[in-house]
């Protein structure tokens, strides 16, 4: 088993805090976006997408899917349940975990894809050169972020973490938005107080640092 990761994207963090949730260790090996190494024939040969992360399983098996990984390492690792521990718990969560992908990481990915430098004429992940930045798409997904943070801050008014009283997978999902998108100077205002204490609460778990 291997997992193809890159520290500094976002989607390989969600899985290596996943694991470090789990206390699962996996041997990886680095794959550098910046550099342009998904592109290269070793890596499209395990993933023609061109993305990260990709775990390849023992018998050959390739998932390329962040949420994918997570769900395998859940099924062979139940405890401590991520996904949820039973019908309405796992219904939960996986609502949340889709809304904070919808909502929160792809606004998100609008706004970074179409604003740094460095994805200039790769506005879209796993695309290589030739797709060119849209600049509008910065500001709407910064809009859409703002008004997912509304839902948001209701609902964790309402419980300790997303999908209930305990930590899961939507919870690792909307931490790591919130972490990307300082990378186009959106912090979380004061204001969402629900929001703000839940972000204290998951950066202090050490899977955080993961």
């Amino acid at each position: 088993m291997k997992l193809y990761d890159f520290t500094l994207a976002p989607n390989p963090r969600r899985v290596r805090m996943f694991l470090a949730e789990k206390g699962i260790e996996v041997p990886t090996e680095q794959v550098n976006t910046r550099e342009g190494a998904q592109f290269s024939d070793a890596f499209l040969a395990v993933n023609p997408r061109g993305t990260v992360p990709a775990l390849v399983l023992d018998d050959g098996t390739v998932l390329t899917e962040s949420v994918a990984i997570c769900r395998y390492f859940e099924e062979i690792n139940p405890k401590p349940p991520l996904f949820g521990a039973n019908p309405k718990e796992k219904a939960v969560i996986d609502n949340w975990n889709r809304r904070a992908e919808i909502e929160g990481m792809m606004s998100v990915g609008d706004a970074l894809r179409n604003s740094l430098p460095m994805f200039a004429d790769r506005g879209l992940a796993g695309a290589p050169d030739g797709v060119p930045q849209i600049p509008a798409l910065v500001e709407r997904g910064k809009a859409m972020l703002v008004r997912w943070l509304g839902h948001l801050d209701k609902r964790l008014g309402e419980t300790k973490f997303l999908g209930g009283d305990d930590f899961s997978v939507a919870d690792i999902t909307a931490f790591i938005t919130f972490e990307t998108a300082k990378r186009v100077d959106f912090e979380v205002p004061a204001s969402y107080a629900n929001v703000t204490r839940w972000l204290k609460e998951v950066e202090s778990r050490p899977s955080a640092k993961a």
